[in-house]
């Protein structure tokens, strides 16, 4: 699109336009959202949601996402170490729990809830796309 030279210290969407409603998802509806970049560069997006709010929450939640892969993609050392923190809390909150049935239950659910969690996150990005 045009190159323009942005006078905001911000992002903005400056444009957002609905395209379609989706078929797979009643009640949502794809949305084109035209933003301009710091550096005047203008881009158009795709966007999903209940309606022009829902859909430019959920743009943003998928960049800070992608945001967030990337960086542990560049250092895998950094999920290592939440995923530790998160195995040893139990022991240092209880002490000598680790030669009981409820470390194993506890290893066991956190890795299940982790799990959920980015499955639940997922669904809410993608839902209402066809």
């Amino acid at each position: 699109m045009a190159k323009a030279k942005s006078k905001y210290t911000r992002r903005r969407a400056i444009k957002c336009k609905i395209v379609e409603r989706s078929t797979n998802n009643p009640g949502y509806c794809k949305y084109d959202i035209t933003i301009a970049e710091l550096d005047g560069t203008i881009h158009t997006e795709p966007a999903y949601g209940k309606d022009m709010q829902d859909a430019l929450s959920r743009l943003m939640n998928t960049e800070r996402t992608i945001k967030v892969e990337k960086k542990l993609e560049r250092n895998p050392f950094l999920f290592f170490i939440a995923w530790m923190a998160l195995m040893a809390t139990p022991v240092i909150w209880h002490g000598d729990i680790t030669y009981t049935p409820w470390f194993v239950l506890y290893m066991f659910v956190s890795f299940t809830a982790i799990f959920l969690a980015a499955g639940w996150w997922q669904s809410y990005l993608e839902k209402g796309k066809k």
